[in-house]
């Protein structure tokens, strides 16, 4: 089995963390390679999905380390973290309380791993009735954040958040994958019409200045 250090192409530790049932797993293994060679790491307690993408500047990897739970039972210990090279903070755009903890996984993020890529996903977004609407997330231009809203499910932005971490790791913009990863096909269907409301919603708050209120957006 191929796995880290025994593949001919860049490979960086991209640690995924969130609440529990923010959908961080289902995100993972959509990506079939991943799946099929996943590792298990039992001192930490985590699995290790490598996931393979294509671009115009060869083949990278990103060895995900996905929490298999321990989220759950207070936070994540710092073997998680040591030598992350990027990150993708999740919470879902149905459960308003896994947003309000977004700050919080941050800086248990930086406390580790000094600046290095992250993005944050809002997850979820086939769902009809959302909680936290797109003009609410602002944590990500507080902290010069990529956000991207996703939809695990339905494999809506599934490339965003790993094509932003590689140009940024890669320090090219014009960085591109050339073929799609293989995905496991979609288990629902995203409305596109009212996500592109939202996406305009999400660039016309963009414009907006910040609250200051910002670490209680929800209140």
């Amino acid at each position: 089995m191929a796995y880290a250090n025994q593949v001919d192409c860049p490979t960086f530790k991209l640690v995924i963390v969130g609440d529990g049932g923010t959908g961080k797993t289902t995100f993972v293994k959509r990506h079939l390679t991943g799946e099929f060679e996943k590792k298990y790491e039992p001192t930490i307690g985590v699995e290790v999905h490598p996931l393979d993408f294509h671009t115009n500047c060869g083949k990278i990897r990103f060895n995900c380390w996905d929490t298999a739970g321990q989220e759950k039972f207070g936070g994540l210990r710092d073997g998680y973290y040591i030598h992350g090279q990027c990150a993708i903070i999740m919470f879902d755009v149905t459960a308003r309380l896994t947003y309000k903890n977004v700050p919080t996984w941050h800086r248990d993020l930086c406390r580790v791993c000094e600046n290095i890529p992250i993005v944050l996903c809002g997850n979820k977004v086939d769902v009809k009735n959302r909680q936290v609407k797109a003009k609410m997330v602002t944590f990500h231009r507080k902290k010069s954040l990529q956000y991207y809203e996703i939809s695990a499910k339905s494999n809506y932005n599934f490339e965003k958040p790993f094509l932003y971490l590689a140009r940024k790791l890669a320090g090219d913009p014009n960085l591109h994958f050339v073929e799609s990863p293989a995905l496991a096909p979609p288990e629902v269907h995203i409305d596109l019409v009212q996500q592109q409301r939202h996406e305009e919603e999400l660039a016309a708050a963009a414009a907006q200045p910040l609250p200051d209120d910002d670490d209680e957006p929800l209140d």
